[in-house]
């Protein structure tokens, strides 16, 4: 170790003599020694590659045969006790009598209905909504505008039925054909006594009139034009 660091020491200039001078020759044979320890540096390197390097050689133990366990043995009397325990257990089993219980009696089922009826009705059903529909897509707007006024003289003006036709009719009022005002007053749903009753009390509270004048006024084709069976009802009911 120490003649690597005189050698170091030596070539880098630094060794020095008793006087503190360098060596005699330094400068002389410096690049020699220089290319001379570079020359033994690389040869040792080269020698260090080529020379053959031991291996280790390593062995491989045979593993160990595993050992079988063997089978546990079988404890013999405990199996014959337990054959010897079954006949028992299935003779007492056959011994036992078995309780029989009483067959349950079919529940009577509710007599089925024929589906042919059921379809008969429903279809009877539906014939009747099928057939308004039909005839309610079939009636012109005339006529349901003629129903519509019809309803409004009947509710409001308690008019008659002759009345209400003449009032569609006119022109100085709904203006409506004769076949509309026919429509109307055949399918409006007005009581005929009830207006001649309530005719007749307009009569008598606003106007102070008898019963019989009221009765004239009620058939008149100029006032109710109310049947004579209508102002009957309402002559007799007028103070009831």
């Amino acid at each position: 170790m120490w003649a690597l660091v005189d050698l170091i020491l030596t070539l880098s200039g630094a060794q020095k003599d008793n006087r503190g001078l360098q060596l005699n020759g330094y400068q002389q044979h410096r690049k020699l020694a220089w290319i001379v320890t570079g020359a033994l540096f690389a040869l040792g390197i080269l020698i260090g590659i080529l020379s053959p390097k031991p291996t280790a050689s390593t062995q491989i133990a045979d593993p160990a045969p595993s050992a079988e366990a063997e089978p546990a043995a079988v404890e013999e009397p405990a199996e014959e006790a337990l054959v010897d325990e079954a006949p028992q257990e299935n003779a007492a089993a056959e011994e036992a009598p078995v309780a029989e219980e009483p067959a349950e009696e079919p529940a009577e089922e509710p007599a089925a209905v024929p589906a042919e009826d059921t379809a008969v009705e429903e279809s009877v059903e539906e014939e009747p909504a099928a057939e308004e529909e039909a005839a309610e897509a079939d009636v012109p707007a005339e006529y349901t505008s003629a129903l519509t006024s019809a309803e409004t003289y009947s509710d409001m003006m308690h008019m008659s039925k002759q009345g209400i036709f003449d009032q569609l009719t006119s022109e100085y009022g709904g203006q409506f054909t004769e076949d509309a005002a026919q429509y109307a007053v055949d399918n409006i749903d007005a009581d005929w006594n009830y207006n001649a009753l309530e005719s007749a009390k307009t009569y008598q509270n606003e106007m102070a009139m008898s019963p019989a004048a009221i009765h004239d006024q009620l058939t008149s084709e100029y006032g109710g034009q109310f049947t004579t069976a209508q102002a009957d009802y309402a002559i007799e009911n007028l103070n009831g």
